[in-house]
C-alpha cells in the first residue's frame, strides 16, 4: 500500500449488471495507492454485478446519482458492462457528471463498454481512444478516433478494451490520476 493518490477522490459511476472484475479490480488499485473510491449509481442500496453475463456479487452503492456532486470527486472511473452501460448512458445525471469531469479537466478512466456514457455525452469528438470492439462503430460515428490497444491515453481521459487489459489500464489510470494531483498541487 502506498500513499501516492491520499486525499485524492474517485467516483466510480456504475449500477446494475456492471462488469465485476472492471470495477473491482481498478478500484483494489486505487485504494492501494491511498484513492479513496465512491460508487456512485442511479439508487441506493446495492448494484448487482456481472462476470460476462453470469451473475456475481454486489457492490454496496455509496451515493445516489441524485446526491452526488461531481465538484467533490478528483477523478471519475467508468467499467464496463453492457447492461450496465447502457442504462448508465441513458441517465442525464450521469452525462451531466461526466460532462462536468471533462470540462473541469479531471481524469476520467473508462473500460470495456464503459465509454458508452462519454458517447451519450457528446463528449469523445476528437478524443483518441478504446473500447470493446463491438461498439467501436459507435466510438467512430461520435468522430472519435479508436485505436484496437490494450490501452490509450489521451489528455486526461484513458481508456481500454476488456478484462484482459486491466494490468494494464490500471498502471495507467494510476500514472494518469498521480500525474493529475501533482500537476494540481503545484498550480495551487
Amino acid at each position: 500500500m502506498s500513499d501516492r493518490l491520499a486525499g485524492f477522490r474517485v467516483a466510480i459511476l456504475a449500477t446494475d449488471l456492471f462488469q465485476e472484475d472492471e470495477l473491482t479490480e481498478p478500484r483494489k488499485a486505487l485504494e492501494e495507492a491511498g484513492a479513496t473510491t465512491v460508487v456512485i449509481a442511479p439508487h441506493g442500496g446495492e448494484i448487482k454485478a456481472a462476470q460476462h453475463d453470469k451473475p456475481a456479487k454486489s457492490v454496496k452503492v455509496d451515493q445516489t446519482l441524485a446526491d452526488a456532486d461531481p465538484a467533490t470527486f478528483d477523478a471519475v472511473l467508468l467499467p464496463g458492462g453492457r447492461a450496465n452501460a447502457e442504462a448508465l448512458r441513458t441517465e442525464p445525471l450521469a452525462q451531466d457528471f461526466a460532462r462536468y469531469m471533462i470540462q473541469m479537466r479531471r481524469p476520467v478512466a473508462s473500460i470495456c463498454h464503459g465509454g458508452l456514457l462519454l458517447i451519450a455525452a457528446h463528449l469523445v469528438k476528437g478524443r483518441h481512444l478504446t473500447s470493446y470492439n463491438a461498439i467501436k462503430d459507435e466510438f467512430t460515428s461520435a468522430g472519435a478516433y479508436w485505436y484496437d490497444k490494450e490501452v490509450v491515453r489521451d489528455g486526461n481521459l484513458v481508456s481500454s478494451r476488456q478484462p484482459s487489459d486491466i494490468p494494464a489500464f490500471n498502471k495507467e489510470m494510476l500514472n494518469l490520476f498521480i500525474d493529475h494531483q501533482l500537476n494540481s498541487r503545484a498550480a495551487a
